[in-house]
């Protein structure tokens, strides 16, 4: 199976990059349960040796995101349908309230800051590249959160958001559909910066209703 996996850059150890690049190609679908990886042929794709590869299938395997296979190499591990819901669940009763605290917080100046990173979503959306795409989302969201100060609240919604499964964003891509869902980043950071709270609430539950739809690759919400 081809994985279209990014290149690695200058910075940060190989295995930490290698870690990075093949969460985002979990969450978005790329990697799929069921099918074994093994480290040199991914180590073949990303140039590097074998021995960074399986120190970062190591590190996805703490995380419960890749299971072992003896003498072959890594799965991706499965979630159920009802799995998937539970995690969006939990997401919402600690993000949405997190980010309405901050909108309250008067916190413009920093939240106006992560304009960057939105646009870095927007541009990954225009280009249709799915795990910058995502690499994007996730670094804004951790981002915002992390302005309210709560590292373990901001630890714990990493782990959920690479827990989640996101199969509906490479089809959205190929049809260019990922833009609106992209500038929706920006409508956020403006919510927040003014201080409208029932705005932040509603941009962040929409968001996240979003997110329900698009891992199974399916309509919004239930």
């Amino acid at each position: 199976m081809m994985l279209h996996l990014p290149s690695l850059g200058p910075r940060k150890s190989v295995r930490v990059q290698i870690a990075h690049a093949l969460r985002a190609s979990i969450v978005s679908g790329e990697m799929r349960s069921g099918v074994v990886y093994s480290a040199p042929a991914i180590a073949e794709r990303f140039g590097v040796s074998p021995t960074p590869v399986r120190e970062a299938m190591i590190d996805l395997a703490r995380e419960g995101l890749v299971e072992v296979v003896r003498n072959k190499g890594f799965r991706v591990t499965d979630l159920s349908d009802h799995e998937l819901d539970e995690i969006t669940d939990v997401r919402s009763l600690i993000e949405v309230p997190a980010a309405v605290r901050l909108a309250r917080a008067g916190r413009d100046a920093e939240v106006r800051a992560l304009r960057p990173l939105a646009e870095a979503i927007v541009t990954a959306a225009e280009r249709r590249d799915v795990v910058a795409y995502i690499d994007a989302d996730h670094r804004f969201h951790l981002a915002l959160l992390g302005l309210g100060g709560n590292a373990q609240l901001v630890r714990l919604v990493s782990e959920l958001r690479y827990k989640s499964r996101l199969y509906g964003v490479p089809r959205l891509a190929e049809r260019g559909e990922l833009e609106p869902s992209a500038r929706e980043h920006e409508d956020l950071i403006e919510a927040v910066a003014s201080g409208d709270a029932r705005g932040t609430e509603a941009l962040m539950r929409h968001h996240l209703r979003h997110v329900r739809g698009i891992w199974a690759d399916r309509p919004e919400g239930r």
